[in-house]
């Protein structure tokens, strides 16, 4: 593929918009802006003409950068309204191998679960594939038999959350390639083969919400979004210490930088003290025993805390945390899968940028966990760097992926969908499966 391909994250805090020039050999920024969200809760749209002002800016923003102007853009989507089934599909063969057509007719098999009216298929996803009850088959292009099955991972949403964002995102004057959940493209690109293939659990953990994706046996096997995350932290640590939202965000990102300033204070201190028996060593002071001045990080308060205890915010953080892994454990639960993985957890997205939040994942997992991101795109990766930016390196990556030739392939194969198409669904097939 060759060209210029755009990528639009709208989330519940910012609208980031990444146009990349693709040619033979690179895949390079030329345009990125991020811009603060409005008109959006817990993936949301609450307000279109705030939201289409808020997409717009971020929008024009990065074709500045870029210079030039892009016609239709790939959207990500996290909200508070998936949810997942698996559904199988089978079909006789029509002919002596099997074709592009009949792995048409068993993906619209399989489409065919009951979905509620209110709702719409995001995307129907191919777990394997089974020909005469041999299962285990990733591509069956081109393999003998007479009887095709395929198993597949199907992602809903509610259909108001669908057309309010398609309208947004045509206001603005853009078409839309396809909208696709934050939580499976997030997946794609930080997961690795071994991780699948083992069983593994990926947590984006979003400012409004936290999408869960779990892999098992190398295929997706359950997606859905609890309506808590990092701003509900925020929140608490506004009420708990009597600040501003603005100054406890402040303070939530600022925790490495409160702690190394503290640590600098106590060496000092120590270094004063002209006691003639052995002081202290500083490596003995217990990082929950510092004490963290806000002044450090420009925050002055005049009713709040000026000076907290760590082990105070580490007290207002965990409680919140506990909540959003232990409503995620529920759920699984719930499934009938099981929260404890093999490959453990994978964290990312902006809340999980929090110190020492891999730790706490593990005490509640128990199992490993990481902070996962992407980081395989050159040109301005600086300004969409860290777990924050996944999600746009996954839309990307994404594009990329289902793209012949320069045009877009609708994976999603949802009721908004352009109609099947044999040859894109081969394409589609050997994109998604390893």
């Amino acid at each position: 593929m060759k060209g210029i391909i755009t990528g639009i994250d709208v989330g519940s805090s910012k609208i980031t918009t990444v146009i990349v020039n693709v040619d033979e050999e690179n895949i390079s920024v030329i345009g990125v802006s991020t811009h603060p969200s409005e008109g959006l809760k817990k993936g949301v749209i609450i307000n279109i003409d705030a939201a289409i002002k808020a997409i717009s800016e971020s929008v024009e923003a990065a074709e500045r950068m870029a210079g030039v102007r892009i016609q239709n853009a790939a959207i990500s989507l996290g909200c508070k309204h998936i949810s997942s089934t698996n559904n199988k599909g089978v079909v006789a063969i029509s002919r002596d191998e099997i074709s592009g057509e009949d792995v048409l007719r068993a993906l619209e098999s399989a489409r065919t679960v009951s979905v509620p009216q209110s709702r719409e298929i995001m995307h129907v996803i191919p777990r394997e594939f089974i020909v005469d009850s041999q299962g285990g088959i990733k591509d069956p292009i081109g393999m003998s038999g007479i009887r095709l099955e395929v198993d597949t991972h199907i992602i809903t949403i509610t259909s108001m959350v669908l057309h309010n964002l398609t309208k947004c995102i045509n206001q603005v004057g853009l078409s839309v390639e396809d909208i696709l959940f934050s939580g499976w493209i997030d997946a794609e690109v930080i997961l690795s083969s071994t991780e699948r293939e083992l069983g593994v659990i990926l947590i984006d953990i979003g400012f409004g919400v936290s999408d869960v994706v779990i892999y098992i046996d190398d295929s997706i096997s359950y997606s859905f979004s609890v309506p808590i995350g990092s701003s509900n932290i925020t929140n608490d640590i506004a009420i708990g210490l009597r600040l501003s939202i603005d100054d406890a965000e402040k303070v939530k990102v600022s925790i490495p930088t409160l702690i190394k300033k503290a640590q600098q204070r106590q060496e000092q201190e120590e270094k004063d003290k002209k006691y003639t028996y052995p002081k202290k060593e500083t490596s003995d002071i217990k990082e929950q025993d510092l004490m963290l001045n806000l002044s450090d990080i420009g925050i002055q308060t005049e009713n709040g805390y000026e000076e907290i205890k760590k082990s105070m915010l580490d007290d207002i953080i965990d409680a919140r945390l506990e909540e959003i892994f232990s409503a995620i454990i529920d759920d699984i639960t719930k499934s009938g899968f099981d929260y404890k993985m093999p490959a453990g957890v994978v964290l990312t997205g902006g809340g999980s940028k929090l110190a020492g939040i891999s730790k706490i994942a593990q005490k509640y997992f128990s199992s490993a966990a990481r902070v996962g991101y992407a980081s395989n795109l050159k040109g301005l990766t600086e300004e969409i760097s860290g777990p924050a930016y996944t999600t746009v390196y996954g839309l990307i990556n994404s594009v990329i992926k289902n793209s012949n030739d320069g045009s877009r392939n609708n994976n999603s194969l949802g009721k908004n969908g352009s109609g099947f198409n044999a040859s894109k669904i081969i394409d589609l097939i050997k994109s998604i499966m390893p």
